[in-house]
């Protein structure tokens, strides 16, 4: 499955996601971001490249047509020779805290839920914590006190701290749906966070 197939699900199962489209050409893109509105981004769509960023396969904060066109051009050039599906082209996300929310199925324990720091340092610092499903809002918020990332959500350094009540809906709802559906792994990361609520900016999971 493609992360457009991935949102899709999570759509219809009420998670609200960034509006997106799936272009397969440069005029298409041009469209989509006039309807979406700019500033987007814009990330390759294909099961053969798993760490897009890695390739130079997104594209961000891209304000306007000519940065697009630009912008959808040099994803092609660094994905050349893969099969592909297409380019989203996404509204680009709020500014904020960079988590990871998910979770698996333990072949012992059943479905656990994990929360913690996202983004590409998720396998640098390994600040995570995990529950067994199911979990409560106050399950979570024991979950956010054992990060060590914590203080960044409290609000270090003068910031205004996040919105932890969405965040432990969030968490909440991750588990029922990983239970509904059965499933073996999910990951949502990035989640961008900040003081009104969060942007769900990737998604993955297998059944």
């Amino acid at each position: 499955m493609t992360i457009v197939e991935d949102l899709k699900i999570l759509e219809k199962n009420g998670f609200q996601v960034l509006p997106y489209e799936l272009a397969v050409n440069e005029e298409e893109a041009v469209k989509i971001a006039k309807k979406i509105g700019y500033p987007i981004a814009m990330k390759v769509v294909s099961s053969q490249i798993e760490h897009k960023t890695d390739i130079g396969g997104v594209v961000i904060d891209v304000k306007n047509e000519t940065l697009l066109r630009q912008g959808f051009q040099d994803i092609e050039k660094k994905v050349r020779g893969k099969k592909i599906d297409g380019i989203m082209v996404q509204k680009m996300a709020r500014k904020g805290i960079e988590l990871i929310v998910g979770g698996k199925k333990d072949p012992q324990f059943g479905h656990m839920v994990i929360v913690g720091l996202g983004g590409i340092y998720v396998e640098i610092f390994k600040d995570v914590s995990a529950r067994i499903c199911p979990v409560t809002n106050e399950d979570v918020k024991e979950m956010f006190t054992e990060l060590k990332a914590n203080a960044l959500l409290e609000g270090a350094r003068g910031k205004r701290p996040v919105n932890k009540k969405k965040l432990e809906e969030l968490v909440v709802k991750i588990c029922r749906f990983m239970q509904k559906y059965d499933v073996k792994e999910l990951d949502l990361n990035p989640v961008i966070c900040d003081h009104e609520g969060y942007d769900i900016l990737d998604v993955r999971f297998s059944r």
